[in-house]
């Protein structure tokens, strides 16, 4: 039977290209200068270091236009919040999103469901699996998958006939 896999997966290496381009510039930039201003890539966590909240939004800035030119979606971003560290410095934690969490899941087995496709959905690990007995039945769930959760940056893969 044809089948295919819902997946939440950011592309780790153009990530972590970003961030090093990120840190790159921030090094370099004049209003920067001085100033604890850092961003560290560590296990799927960005962590943005500086002086003041205000200097935490501009690196967020730097960090989602470095991603945005490698075509990585920023909605794989989940910020933290704000935490003071020794002094006046505080540092943020951006963490990357990696696999279907169980609510999103349910949510869409949930949909394909409610939809009358004629299609099944098994929660696997982190990705959900959808079988069906016709491609084109495949194909229209993936757009009612796309249309109605346009909050989550999913992808689609192993795509069987």
């Amino acid at each position: 039977m044809p089948s295919f896999d819902t997946v939440c997966e950011p592309n780790l290496p153009e990530v972590k290209n970003a961030v090093d381009n990120s840190a790159k510039e921030i090094g370099t930039r004049f209003d920067f200068k001085g100033t604890s201003a850092a961003v560290d890539l560590k296990d799927k966590e960005i962590t943005l270091t500086g002086d003041a909240e205000f200097q935490l939004v501009q690196i967020e800035d730097v960090l989602r236009g470095k991603l945005t030119k490698r075509n990585v979606d920023v909605r794989f971003l989940d910020k933290g919040d704000v935490q003071k560290i020794g002094g006046d410095k505080v540092k943020q934690v951006i963490k990357v999103k990696s696999g279907i969490e169980t609510d999103q899941a349910k949510k869409i087995t949930r949909l394909l469901k409610d939809s009358k496709l004629k299609v099944q959905a098994a929660i696997q690990g982190d990705a959900v699996r959808v079988t069906g007995a016709k491609r084109d039945d495949l194909q229209a769930a993936m757009a009612l998958i796309k249309k109605d959760l346009p909050d989550l940056p999913l992808s689609f893969n192993n795509f069987r006939d």
